[in-house]
């Protein structure tokens, strides 16, 4: 009786006291909801300000000269609520972000060199970003229904009248231009569909008036006009010349424009005084609660001296039990469902099934013996549960490997008969697409590889002999897709054992295309190959230019390659496959192979392979022992910087003689 009485006591004071705290919730929030709808204004101000600015620039740039003055009026309005806006750190930072490189823009438009698209996408990107910073977006929404629609209609017009100035700015170039370039056309209709969503949006939560002033918005005569022109420009999405004077399609959608933002003004002065009315309400609220609330906690401290501990030893017992279920039974259960094999599910299951007597030993009334008896068929679900998991997986990774097998099995033949066709060709152009259609089912030849290797199911491929270190990377950049972009370094001789030769290449060729995916196309990635004399391993290095890796990711890639972060094939995102293939063959060369990621100097990743001296096969030439050593790095990082500037030594003097 002591639980039975405590718990609605404890949930009578609580329900007292949330309702005091959610009072004193509303109070807050509609105080600050006022001043976050005027900083919400006072963003739109800016917004407002620079969709002109972006508008006027996209004519200049598309050559009507005419919009000069209005563009110089219109930055220095720009820069008048800029300044007026420092000191503001909710949206300082986002203006440092944004808009730290409109001085560049704005001399490039003057000069005439800056490109209209990207330009446009400055402008774009900035109102976008201000747009969301949004101080209102949860304030007092859950006080007041009336409140969060006004909120919600405030932001679907400001996303709709974004898209009106967007299209306003967008086809102001188009129409000075004289046509529709490149991606114009697309971006116009998906900017026109964005604002006719927005629309629909904002009509569902706006009021009776805010939707007439929104229709008196679009139907003045220059509304009208706009859309004959828009009309125009949706007719011509082929290129095709657009007669249209850029100056009047200009002044039209500038009314349009300002008549939303007459609108949208409407809108926030209409929050700002539904949150002062709701800050009187919840005054009045507050004091009432606590009134309230201070009877209520003396009443139910008079019904707490009455509680009894009859309910206490079941509520124990039951407690203990499904703390171990949670904590012991299950996690353990489930552990050993995972790894057995598909003939012994079943009885392993019924020698884990929880027995039903274990509820009516807890004792107590019968609505504790229902939950415990609960708990334990819960318990049941979950293990058939993760037996049916594993199951799935076990069937869905043989699938898959089995789908790679054959994918392997038609590739090697298709290899075979291409490569018989090379021999019989003579033709140097027949020959050349032979030899192109060689990579491609080489590469077709390493997906198919790369299933096998995640189901675990792929034994390396057979090599009779040992390789030198030079042939297995021209083997590895043969198996990639931009394989010219590819700059072999100098790799300094080493033999490679034949039964790691593939694997190798394999593991060396995942990197690579790795690098080349993640780099711009203009820079090539570079593959250096030294021997490290302190650490008895040879070393590939692939290093790109792009766009690199943070800590964190680069922390959990290493993971995969060590497999102490293993992941299974089925749960790993798809980006990370390459991650696991490179893991599990490096796993399978042995103890001692590495993988490590490195920054590049000047932007970009390198990755560093190291080979452990038992996949190292004695050099063929016998006076190779007695030449010099290298100097011995202290690590691999050392290394992987030594080897990678020795390359670049040697580079510089062949280009040099």
């Amino acid at each position: 009786m002591a639980v039975v009485v405590t718990v609605p006591i404890c949930l009578l004071l609580a329900v007292a006291g949330l309702a005091v705290h959610d009072r004193v919730e509303d109070l807050g929030d509609a105080r600050t909801t006022r001043a976050e709808v005027g900083l919400s204004l006072r963003i739109q101000a800016l917004v407002h300000q620079l969709q002109r600015e972006r508008g006027l620039t996209n004519g200049l740039l598309g050559g009507e000269k005419a919009f000069r003055p209005t563009l110089d009026a219109t930055r220095t309005r720009v820069d008048t609520t800029l300044r007026a806006m420092r000191g503001d750190s909710a949206v300082e930072g986002v203006v440092r972000r944004n808009l730290g490189r409109l001085a560049d823009i704005r001399a490039a438009a003057d000069r005439g060199t800056a490109d209209r698209a990207a330009t446009l996408t400055f402008y774009t990107d900035a109102v976008d970003a201000l747009d969301a910073v949004d101080p209102v977006a949860e304030t007092a929404t859950r006080a007041d229904r009336r409140l969060g629609d006004g909120l919600a209609a405030l932001r679907e017009l400001a996303a709709a009248k974004e898209s009106v100035a967007l299209e306003r700015g967008l086809l102001n170039g188009v129409f000075a231009e004289g046509a529709f370039h490149g991606r114009e056309y697309l971006t116009f209709t998906e900017v026109r569909a964005t604002r006719v969503a927005a629309l629909t949006r904002f009509r569902h939560v706006a009021t009776a008036p805010q939707r007439a002033a929104l229709e008196r918005a679009f139907a003045t005569a220059d509304a009208r006009r706009a859309l004959d022109y828009e009309n125009r420009a949706d007719d011509a999405p082929d290129g095709s010349p657009l007669r249209a004077d850029a100056g009047t399609w200009w002044n039209a959608m500038t009314v349009l424009v300002d008549d939303l933002y007459a609108v949208q003004l409407s809108v926030g002065h209409d929050v700002r005084d539904r949150a002062d009315g709701l800050s009187h309400e919840a005054e009045t609220g507050l004091a009432a609660h606590l009134v309230a609330g201070t009877l209520v906690a003396v009443l139910l401290a008079g019904l707490a001296a009455f509680a009894s501990r009859s309910l206490t030893r079941p509520l124990g017992a039951l407690t203990e039990t499904a703390h171990d279920v949670a904590r012991h039974r299950l996690p353990a259960t489930v552990a050993r469902i995972q790894q057995a094999p598909q003939d012994h599910m079943e009885l392993l299951l019924a020698a884990d099934a929880p027995d039903q007597r274990d509820a009516r030993m807890l004792g107590g009334a019968t609505e504790i013996t229902e939950v415990a008896a609960s708990l334990h068929q819960v318990e049941r679900t979950a293990l058939h549960l993760a037996a049916q998991q594993a199951g799935l997986r076990r069937n869905t990774t043989e699938s898959l490997a089995n789908l790679g097998r054959r994918n392997q099995n038609l590739v090697r033949r298709q290899l075979a008969l291409i490569t018989r066709l090379e021999r019989q060709e003579l033709d140097p152009d027949a020959l050349a697409e032979l030899f192109e259609l060689d990579h491609l089912a080489t590469r077709m030849r390493r997906n198919a590889e790369n299933l096998l290797v995640l189901a675990g199911q792929n034994p390396p491929r057979p090599t009779a002999a040992p390789a030198d270190g030079l042939e297995v990377v021209q083997s590895a950049v043969a198996e990639v897709e931009q394989y010219r972009r590819v700059l072999i370094a100098p790799v300094e001789p080493v033999r490679v054992r034949g039964h790691a030769v593939a694997d190798v290449a394999h593991l060396l060729a995942e990197l690579i295309e790795n690098g080349l995916t993640f780099s711009p196309p203009t820079e090539p990635v570079e593959v250096h190959g030294w021997y490290d004399t302190e650490d008895a391993t040879y070393c590939f290095a692939v290093v790109d230019h792009g766009v690199g890796m943070s800590e964190a990711d680069k922390e959990r890639a290493h993971a995969r390659f060590s497999g102490s972060g293993e992941e299974a094939l089925l749960a790993a995102p798809t980006r990370f496959l390459g991650h696991l293939v490179v893991g599990r063959l490096a796993h399978r060369l042995g103890e001692g192979t590495q993988v490590h990621l490195f920054d590049t100097t000047g932007g970009g990743l390198s990755a560093l392979l190291a080979l452990p001296g038992h996949l190292l096969a004695p050099a063929e030439d016998p006076t190779a022992s007695s030449q010099p050593a290298r100097p011995a790095v202290s690590s691999l990082l050392n290394g992987f910087r030594a080897g990678v500037a020795r390359g670049e030594a040697r580079t510089t003097q062949g280009a040099s003689s």
